[in-house]
């Protein structure tokens, strides 16, 4: 069953596809984009010996002959010195300002491939062809691209659109239960944000969910995109309703930052931060607490931690003002006030994100 969902941003508009067996589907996209001969496939250690040559193959088959390039996976590729040997492997293959840079992994060489296309001759063209469920839903949308600083996350980046993401649903079949999980934190978020009916439906799918059955698979990353393709679409660069994209991650960017961003992954760190958030929501007196409590029961359910280990909470709570979204030194957080509905407040007392980055922590710490 295959989907398309399409981005509806003017003069940088693109598509996303979805489905099984997309090798076709590549090729034909290749053969009709205009590009140069020469191209540069990003992949990681994980995703390149598995797959990447047969990728390349599909490609040259539309009429470029792209070479793979193989960073080592994981959270620390996203750096000026590994963007840096990108760069130079770019030049040393002679790519033109129409030489295609496909980001073929997760979320993490997505950001790196995409802020390299985005900088390398002023922006030549990218492509999406994310192999992770948390790449399918959330990274390869929106046109986020990003190394991250020593002082954080994501700080050094772009807003650079795809001119396609091609998901290939058969890329999922091999991922580990954990790496599933990770995705389904973005997943959940969404329901949150914006969509009570998906919320209602991962609660009452949840088996066949975490099978990553055919249907529901293609049902959860459709709609995902759908939700987040809206929302970008409304504001591609940021400056207001996108904010809600990042319910629960100002929490999450510190939790990955003090555990060195390999003690959890991406999505956990989020749910983890999503709780945080729904609880922070409860106590300004936004969410009813029964309706915090579901939030919290779906997140355990689809197997994602619900608190957080090897963390100082002092840092933590410092590291919230290093935040993007923090602004003159104020934190605009993220809140819900329904399965469905959230909002942006800054007004947060700083006793209450105390004592909720403290319930998050098992055993409990004190300050």
């Amino acid at each position: 069953m295959r989907r398309t969902v399409e981005v509806a941003l003017g003069a940088r508009s693109y598509a996303i596809e979805i489905g099984s067996g997309m090798d076709e589907m590549l090729t034909a996209f290749v053969r009709g984009a205009g590009y140069s001969a020469r191209g540069m496939i990003v992949t990681d250690t994980n995703v390149g010996p598995r797959y990447a040559a047969h990728t390349a193959e599909q490609i040259a088959r539309g009429g470029v002959d792209a070479a793979i390039v193989t960073v080592p996976a994981g959270e620390s590729s996203k750096s000026l010195t590994i963007a840096n040997d990108l760069y130079t492997r770019a030049i040393e293959l002679r790519l033109d300002r129409k030489s295609p840079i496909f980001a073929f992994g997760g979320g993490v060489v997505g950001d790196l491939a995409g802020f390299i296309a985005a900088t390398y001759m002023r922006g030549v063209p990218f492509v999406q062809l994310p192999t992770s469920l948390l790449a399918q839903v959330d990274s390869s949308v929106g046109g986020k691209v990003a190394v991250n600083h020593a002082l954080g996350k994501n700080l050094i980046g772009a807003f650079y659109q795809p001119d396609a993401v091609i998901m290939d649903l058969d890329r999922l079949r091999t991922l580990p239960a954990r790496e599933i999980a990770t995705g389904l934190g973005e997943i959940i978020k969404y329901g949150v944000i914006a969509d009570a009916a998906f919320f209602a439906w991962l609660e009452e799918h949840r088996d066949d969910v975490l099978a990553l059955t055919p249907t529901a698979a293609s049902h959860m990353i459709a709609r995902s995109c759908e939700i987040k393709a809206d929302v970008v679409r409304q504001d591609e660069r940021e400056g207001g309703l996108r904010r809600i994209l990042n319910f629960g991650h100002t929490i999450a960017h510190a939790i990955e930052k003090e555990t060195g961003y390999t003690h959890y992954r991406h999505g956990e760190a989020v749910a983890i931060g999503m709780i945080g958030a729904a609880r922070i929501s409860t106590a300004m007196g936004l969410l009813p607490a029964e309706t915090c409590a579901r939030i919290e029961q779906l997140i355990e359910a689809m197997g994602l931690p619900c608190s957080v280990e090897g963390a100082s909470p002092d840092a933590m709570y410092d590291d919230l003002f290093h935040d993007k979204k923090t602004v003159d030194g104020r934190i605009h957080w993220v809140l819900a006030e329904d399965i469905g509905r959230v909002c942006v407040r800054s007004d947060v007392p700083e006793e209450i994100v105390r004592e909720n980055i403290l319930g998050l922590f098992t055993p409990p710490v004190r300050y």
